[in-house]
C-alpha cells in the first residue's frame, strides 16, 4: 500500500532532521516510490518552507536560524501550545517558586495556574508579567533589566544580578530547537542565556516545546539533553524523538489538543 504525501512528508522531515541532509534515491527507495514523486515532495515541503531543496535532494530550511516577533510567533501552532501549556502547569504544585521564560508558550502557562495555593511566578518575560498581572493570584516578581523590544523581555546584567539573588523549585522555558547533538537551542543569544541562567537557579528543567522543534537546532545553545528534568511536547511528537528521549531518562509528557 502507497503512502500519502503527509505519510511520506512525516517520514521525510523526521530522516531531515536527523541526518541534515536527504539524496533522492535514497529516498526513493527507503519510501519505495519513484524518484520523480520525491522530487515532487521535496519542491512543495520547499514551498511550504519545511526544507531547501538543492541538486539531488535537500537541506534543512534556513529561516531556521531566524526568529519571529513576539505578536506572529503566538500564531504559530498556537492549539499545540495551549495544550502543552495546560498540561506543563499540572506540574506545578502548592507552594512552588516557579520561574517562566519568555516565550508564547510559557505565557500561556499562566491560564493554568488557578487554583493553585502558595506559589510564586518569577518571570523576565513582560507578557507573562502583564497576563499574571490579570490572571494569576499569587506572588509575582518581574525581574527587571534592559528590555528587549521585538522579544518584550528583560535581559542583560541587571537581569541575571536579580536571578542570582532568587532560587525556585522548577523553571519552565520554550525551546527553539531540541537535538540529541546539539541540546536545548534558542534563536538569540541573550535569551539562550537568560534561559541557562534560569535553569542554573532552579531545581527542576522543564522544556516546553511543540513537535516542529524536535531534531532541530538553532542558532544559541543553553544547555545539554542531560540537564532536562521533563519535555512537554504535543502527541505530534515523532515515534523517534519518543524513543531518543526515553533512551536518554529523560521524562517526555504529551498533551493532547482536546483536552483544551
Amino acid at each position: 500500500m502507497s503512502l500519502s504525501f503527509e505519510e511520506r512528508k512525516t517520514l521525510i522531515l523526521e530522516r531531515l532532521a536527523e541526518e541534515g541532509k536527504l539524496h533522492v534515491p535514497v529516498m526513493a527507495e527507503l519510501l519505495n516510490v519513484s524518484t520523480e514523486t520525491i522530487r515532487r515532495d521535496l519542491d512543495r515541503l520547499d514551498k511550504e518552507g519545511k526544507l531547501k531543496k538543492v541538486h539531488g535532494g535537500a537541506v534543512k530550511a534556513r529561516s531556521d536560524a531566524w526568529e519571529l516577533p513576539f505578536e506572529q510567533k503566538a500564531l504559530v501552532n498556537r492549539q499545540e501550545k495551549q495544550a502543552i501549556a495546560k498540561l506543563a502547569a499540572s506540574l506545578v504544585e502548592d507552594g512552588d517558586s516557579i520561574l517562566i521564560g519568555n516565550g508564547t508558550t510559557p505565557l500561556e502557562l499562566i491560564r493554568h495556574l488557578k487554583g493553585k495555593r502558595h506559589v510564586t511566578v518569577i518571570t523576565h518575560s513582560v507578557p507573562v508579567m502583564l497576563l499574571a498581572m490579570e490572571a494569576f493570584e499569587g506572588r509575582l516578581i518581574f525581574i527587571g533589566g534592559e528590555v528587549d523590544m521585538v522579544q518584550k523581555s528583560a535581559e542583560g546584567p541587571l537581569a541575571e544580578w536579580t536571578l542570582q539573588h532568587l532560587k525556585a523549585n522548577k523553571a519552565f522555558i520554550s525551546a527553539g530547537g531540541v537535538s540529541t547533538v546539539d541540546g536545548i537551542t534558542d534563536y538569540d543569544l541573550d535569551e539562550a542565556n537568560m534561559s541557562r541562567k534560569l535553569m542554573e537557579r532552579s531545581e527542576e528543567l522543564i522544556v516546553l516545546a511543540d513537535h516542529t522543534k524536535m531534531g532541530k537546532t538553532t542558532f544559541a545553545h543553553i544547555c545539554p539533553l542531560r540537564n532536562v528534568s521533563v519535555v512537554v511536547s504535543d502527541k505530534g511528537c515523532p515515534t523517534e524523538w519518543r524513543q531518543k528521549l526515553a533512551a536518554q531518562e529523560i521524562e517526555l509528557l504529551l498533551a493532547d489538543v482536546d483536552d483544551i
